[in-house]
């Protein structure tokens, strides 16, 4: 029976990875293929070619996102963003949602963004409980007024799904600052704990 466990263990720590893994592809591959809809009916490779392509949807947004990407980067394309970035920005409603979706993915994709700058180690969610935080920049605005202190933004993720989580001011004397890089402390925190930073921070 030992011996059973052992190779059915074995067998899971193989099999679950390459199944998961698998899951997440073609769910994200399905989800991109979904983008087809955007075109006329009868622009659909379905259709022209008569045939279902799976994963056509993937090539179609890389496709999508080079065109889009090669024409915004010269001086042209550069106006015409700003110039449709004016007129969002006059949209009632609208220019609340694009502007925050727009500093959002500004801070995260742009070569210069930093949507992460430092892992530290904070209290939370109470006092002698600790976990991984990265801090996302200072408070500001009208929030400052009420903070006595210097303080930091702090972002604690969720495990293992890092997308949703906390955003928090603390006082910056609150938070250990880690040697470890952002991608260390990602993992850190992605693995539950399992997959510790082998890096020599000390």
């Amino acid at each position: 029976m030992s011996a059973l466990r052992k190779w059915f263990l074995a067998g899971l720590l193989v099999i679950v990875p390459v199944a998961i893994t698998i899951g997440v592809l073609q769910w994200v591959i399905g989800l991109l293929d979904r983008t087809l809809a955007i075109l006329p009916e009868a622009w659909q490779p379905d259709k022209l070619i008569g045939v279902h392509i799976p994963g056509f949807g993937v090539l179609l947004t890389l496709v999508i996102l080079l065109v889009v990407g090669a024409v915004v980067s010269n001086f042209l394309g550069k106006k015409l963003v700003s110039w449709g970035d004016t007129v969002v920005s006059r949209i009632p409603v609208v220019r609340s949602i694009y502007s925050s979706v727009k500093q959002v993915s500004d801070t995260l994709f742009s070569p210069g963004g930093n949507a992460f700058r430092t892992a530290v180690l904070v209290q939370w969610p109470r006092a002698d409980v600790w976990t991984i935080g990265f801090v996302t920049g200072t408070p500001g605005g009208d929030v400052t007024n009420y903070l006595v202190g210097e303080y930091v933004s702090v972002y604690v993720p969720t495990t293992p799904n890092p997308t949703g989580g906390y955003f928090v001011m603390l006082r910056r004397s609150d938070c250990v600052e880690l040697k470890m890089s952002v991608d260390d402390a990602l993992k850190y925190v992605i693995s539950m704990g399992v997959v510790v930073p082998n890096g020599n921070y000390r």
